[in-house]
């Protein structure tokens, strides 16, 4: 039995025909957050196995509710880039046959206003995925210079005005602390000088900040970097992406792994030296228009799906 699903994830038929799920396999779910996927995967299971992840204590209490109820599934506590020590510590490295991994920020994380996460609420400037630890968007503004902040802007938010935004920043809190989610969000207003059609003048700068205070791209490196190793030959990772610094990532590990190693391309090497180690499973999938209709959240999603090969 399993507890009811508080918020549909995206993309939800689309990853689970992904992970191909056999009834007895081992799956991880990388990003647990109100268990929507895991709940799902649970439900297609027989005597398989379900492994869970992720930093936010809210949805740690949630997964051991679910833990109380279905003895299938387990959680821990920490980030999907220490997966392969987590499968050492549960004897299940190469075994797994399937890794979920659902990016970004989660629907409960923004609809809480005391997370910090979004600009459409007033709430303290927080942004940890895990608010025991380390440093908030708060405490890091307050201290980092001009061209730190603008350098993060400009890589993780892909913003055109960083350097403006950034002096506005460093303006603003000789004024006063910068500590609350709307004070962070007026100031980078009034700073853009050209607002994007359809779009809050906030979301790239509140998305580069999150990325960088809780270090999303590094992690995901991390992860993608051990999947081969915790996958058991014909294992499935699937990965939804909502930015298209993750996708980009995903999308080149992918690419590589299935090229094999890289040689000058003029050379007649053959196929089997290449060392080709996953295929891509089809092309990459986006969020249907009913969808989008049904939950905005889910336009920038993209999902991509591969294979480790025996």
């Amino acid at each position: 039995m399993t507890v009811l699903i508080e918020h549909q994830p995206v993309m939800l038929e689309e990853a689970l025909t992904g992970l191909a799920l056999k009834p007895n396999g081992i799956y991880i779910d990388g990003t647990f957050g109100r268990g929507g996927h895991s709940c799902a995967i649970l439900a297609k299971l027989q005597q398989g196995r379900l492994i869970a992840v992720d930093k936010d204590p809210a949805a740690i209490s949630s997964g051991q509710k679910l833990m109380e109820t279905d003895t299938r599934f387990s959680i821990q506590n920490g980030s999907f880039a220490n997966l392969k020590t987590l499968v050492r510590q549960i004897n299940c490295q190469g075994m797994v046959d399937g890794i979920l991994l659902d990016l970004g920020v989660s629907s409960p994380q923004l609809d809480e206003a005391e997370r910090g996460f979004s600009f459409k609420k007033d709430g303290p400037l927080d942004m940890r995925m895990d608010p025991t630890s380390g440093q908030s968007a708060a405490a890091w503004l307050a201290v980092a210079d001009d061209q730190e902040i603008a350098g993060v802007l400009k890589e993780y938010g892909e913003e055109r005005f960083a350097k403006r935004i950034a002096r506005a920043i460093i303006n603003a809190r000789q004024e006063a602390p910068i500590d609350t989610t709307k004070r962070l969000a007026a100031i980078v207003a009034a700073a853009n000088p050209k607002w994007e059609p359809g779009r809050d003048p906030a979301t790239r700068s509140f998305q580069a900040i999150r990325i960088f205070i809780n270090q999303e791209l590094d992690d995901l490196q991390r992860c993608l970097d051990d999947v081969l190793e915790i996958l058991a030959p014909g294992g499935r990772l699937v990965v939804i992406s909502f930015h298209s610094l993750e996708d980009r990532i995903v999308k080149r590990f992918i690419r590589e792994e299935s090229r094999g190693d890289p040689y000058p391309p003029d050379l007649p090497i053959p196929y089997v030296q290449l060392h080709v180690r996953m295929k891509t499973i089809g092309k990459a999938i986006k969020s249907s228009k009913a969808e989008i209709e049904a939950n905005p959240r889910a336009r920038s999603a993209v999902l991509r799906i591969a294979e480790k090969l025996p």
